[in-house]
């Protein structure tokens, strides 16, 4: 997740590539009502899939400019790890949370339904908030598990893999992303959060996230350029 364009352009980078992310979500949730309607398996399916796909080509694509993030949880692990300024963090965060709410109004308005329409699917019962813990714990795990091991050429495709499989296996079908929770308040469709249970989605992220990255630092106490510099013992 290192990146060295001026902040400027990271910043852009990641309020189009939230931006994108959340049009995939949302437009992929009302075009699956409307392709599938009353089946919820088939329409989950292909939300998951158009998600996995998009994130896949969106972190390949920005990954070389802002390390794309994405998602404020992964910029303050970033931060924690010393991979980030303060002041980049939290232009990051905003810009991340910009781009999702910018993402949900495009993907309404594409669809030809209200350009904000608040949602009213509530999701903060216990077993969605335990499952947004381990869902945003396991992507911690994976995004810095790979970059700390020298295997940052694969966290487009892992992760993409990941958040496919965390749809199917977490009840609150992952979002793992508190910048994507904002921004699905913002559609009453098959995507959507009720603005009255994004907060406690938002708060349960940060503990997966803290969860995560102690579990990082356990697991994987130096990254690979520290072991490159410490030389082998001796037989």
């Amino acid at each position: 997740m290192l990146a060295t364009a001026p902040l400027g352009r990271r910043v852009v980078a990641e309020f189009i590539g939230t931006g994108l992310l959340v049009m995939a979500i949302v437009g992929s949730g009302i075009a699956a009502q409307r392709l599938s309607p009353g089946n919820v398996g088939i329409e989950l399916l292909e939300n998951a899939l158009v998600t996995a796909g998009a994130l896949y080509a969106i972190i390949s694509a920005l990954g070389p400019v802002s390390g794309a993030h994405l998602n404020p949880v992964v910029s303050l692990v970033s931060r924690w790890f010393g991979d980030l300024t303060n002041a980049a963090t939290a232009a990051y965060v905003v810009a991340q949370c910009a781009g999702a709410v910018f993402g949900s109004i495009v993907a309404n308005t594409m669809f030809g339904a209200r350009a904000v329409a608040w949602s009213t699917h509530n999701r903060a019962s216990v077993p969605h908030l335990l499952a947004e813990v381990l869902a945003t714990f396991g992507l911690v795990l994976i995004v810095f598990g790979l970059l700390r091991s020298g295997r940052g050429a694969s966290v487009a495709a892992c992760v993409a893999a990941y958040i496919f499989a965390a749809y199917w296996f977490t009840s609150s079908t992952s979002f793992a992303n508190p910048a994507v929770a904002i921004g699905r308040m913002f559609t009453n469709t098959f995507s959507g959060i009720a603005p009255s249970s994004a907060p406690g989605f938002i708060s349960f992220q940060l503990i997966g996230g803290g969860l995560g990255a102690a579990c990082v630092l356990f697991l994987f106490p130096s990254t690979s350029l520290d072991r490159a510099a410490v030389p082998e013992e001796a037989p």
